[in-house]
């Protein structure tokens, strides 16, 4: 078995302004450091075009709508104080998204025993009727909506370790028992949601850490909370909101993980993986927004993917 690394041809597509943190030199910077010798073994799938009908599985009948009416015939324009779409965004969305499910696909079919898609723009931040944070499609709601519907998981898990809580995701799942949602994020911070008491209908498992802390409280978090309750829902799959963002040289927060952090836990998700889920994961990449901490954690991320595979 291997690990798939799923590129994205076309991530310039989505343009944000000069100097958004949200920018195309994400991806180069995670593609230079996924170049490495010691990445040879992965084998590696451009993104196709996904179905962005497919997100009236996660959003509103009318969120695509919302989305087309902000797309500006040319240049960019703005969502909201920090969201953009350019002309092309939607390109980008959808091969965002394709990606996703290319990955659950080859997953769920045995081809591979877990994935990393290095992907633009990020989706964790959207709600059900809200594009907000960078993000426009909730791509990781849609390829857990997927797993149930295309592969009859009756159990999805997603574990988000971006620095930032993401709402999106929990406010789309918050309702629903058959899917898991457990995020770990610097508290107080953007958006301000993700309150440790809130625990949807038992399917919600928040982790809150204080600004200044590192690698300790992140495993103790992990240890106590996130993971025994992982292992507990006994999902059929495990999706992973990747942020790398918690890097200690990351500008828009303040917690202190290193490359080794990100090892740890994707380390313990692979376990809880193969001991649960036959090893089923998959992987999307969501915040980062310094070009080295986001090459070291997910150099770090894939490395541990593949140690697992």
């Amino acid at each position: 078995m291997a690990t798939l690394l799923v590129s994205q041809p076309n991530f310039e597509s989505h343009a944000t302004p000069t100097g958004h943190p949200e920018r195309p030199d994400r991806i180069r910077a995670v593609e230079e450091a996924l170049s490495a010798d010691r990445f040879a073994r992965l084998i590696r799938r451009e993104a196709p075009s996904g179905d962005l009908s497919l997100a009236e599985l996660v959003h509103d009948a009318n969120y695509l709508g919302i989305l087309t009416r902000a797309r500006p015939a040319e240049g960019i324009g703005q969502i909201d104080e920090d969201t953009f779409i350019s002309s092309r965004s939607l390109e980008a969305a959808a091969t965002a998204l394709g990606g996703g499910l290319a990955a659950l696909e080859a997953v769920a079919l045995g081809e591979v025993r877990n994935a990393f898609c290095a992907v633009r723009p990020p989706g964790h931040h959207a709600e059900i009727d809200r594009p907000m944070g960078f993000c426009l499609i909730n791509s990781i709601a849609v390829v857990a909506r997927e797993a149930q519907r295309k592969f009859g998981a009756e159990r999805v898990a997603i574990v988000d370790f971006d620095v930032h809580h993401g709402n999106g995701t929990e406010d789309i799942f918050k309702d629903d028992p058959t899917v898991f949602y457990a995020s770990s994020h610097q508290m107080p911070l953007y958006p301000g949601t993700g309150s440790p008491s809130f625990t949807g209908v038992g399917n919600i498992c928040n982790a809150a850490l204080a600004a200044g802390s590192g690698g300790a409280e992140m495993r103790a978090a992990y240890s106590d909370r996130i993971l025994p309750e992982l292992e507990a829902f006994q999902p059929d799959f495990l999706l992973v909101s990747a942020g790398f963002d918690a890097d200690y040289r990351d500008p828009l927060a303040g917690l202190n993980w290193h490359p080794e952090d990100f090892a740890w836990v994707t380390e313990r998700l692979t376990e809880v993986a193969g001991r649960v889920c036959d090893g089923r994961l998959v992987s999307m990449l969501e915040g980062g927004y310094d070009r080295h901490g986001l090459a070291t954690g997910a150099a770090a991320h894939v490395e541990m993917l593949m140690a697992a595979s």
